[in-house]
């Protein structure tokens, strides 16, 4: 016995998950070129930037750092080999257990993604925080916590 088949969108949902899906590719193409004209980063080198920023020691196993960004490995590897080139990064041996690699953020990493910050902050209120009113800017909130909710129990 095989799946039903869903039932096919409506037109107004059909509108707004290709909406929802533009506003996604346009803001994230727009984010990226933002980030290379003016940090000379690229959205996979800020990503990474911005996770190890977010814990205290700026140093993230491999494996956590792959989870939080949610790329595969490989991705992953080849990423922090090119950055580990330019000097943003670096591996180091996990001392406890000797075959972990922690990724860490090195000085040059730090003042590079401290200097893009402030424009990537301002280049976001620009496209969307000032775009919409505080109550659009919970719901959005809310939606998009709610999706994210739903995503994470589908992966678990």
């Amino acid at each position: 016995m095989g799946e039903e088949t869903p039932p096919w969108l409506s037109p107004e949902e059909q509108h707004a998950w290709r909406s929802f899906i533009r506003l996604h590719q346009k803001l994230g193409a727009t984010l990226v070129r933002d980030l290379q004209a003016h940090s000379k980063l690229s959205g996979a080198d800020f990503e990474i930037l911005v996770a190890l920023t977010d814990v205290p020691e700026g140093r993230l196993r491999f494996q956590d750092l792959a989870r939080t960004v949610e790329w595969e490995q490989s991705r992953l590897s080849h990423q922090i080999a090119r950055m580990t080139k330019r000097g943003l990064v670096a591996r180091e041996e996990c001392a406890e257990d000797g075959r972990g690699i922690f990724v860490v953020l090195t000085a040059a990493g730090r003042e590079v993604i401290d200097a893009a910050a402030p424009k990537h902050v301002a280049t976001v209120r620009r496209l969307v925080i000032d775009a919409i009113s505080p109550n659009e800017l919970a719901t959005l909130g809310q939606i998009s916590n709610h999706i994210l909710n739903r995503l994470d129990n589908v992966s678990s």
